[in-house]
């Protein structure tokens, strides 16, 4: 067909998204991730109110992505599923590396920071 007869160019454009360093998916040139856009519009956040919410974020890269995660949802539902897993077994190892500080145990350290750091004197 020859271009001069079609009255819309079509564009195919990828979606604005990137995937960083460490498999984390972001929109457009922003620092926001999928994840948060995915989770913001199932919680019914309108990609105006993300905008204003995130503003680093353009309007049609929200658009764009929500259009994507539409299309997509199987892929970034397996995708979301794979960063809440890392997330957990991240979560585990550095729990299981640092115990967990009781209330008393705080409390008494900071006692002694206090006393510490108490002016001479008194």
């Amino acid at each position: 067909m020859d271009e001069s007869n079609q009255v819309l160019p079509l564009h195919a454009e990828r979606p604005p998204l990137r995937v960083e360093e460490g498999g984390v998916v972001r929109v457009g040139k922003s620092r926001i991730s999928l994840d948060l856009v995915v989770e913001q519009y199932e919680n019914g956040m309108t990609p105006d109110d993300m905008v204003r919410a995130y503003d680093t974020l353009e309007l049609a890269d929200v658009y764009a992505v929500i259009a994507y995660y539409l299309r997509h949802r199987d892929e970034v539902g397996a995708y979301l599923k794979r960063r809440r897993e890392e997330a957990e077994a991240l979560r585990s190892k550095i729990e299981a590396e640092r115990p967990r500080v009781s209330r008393d145990e705080l409390l008494a350290r900071r006692g002694v920071n206090e006393e510490d750091h108490a002016p001479a004197g008194q």
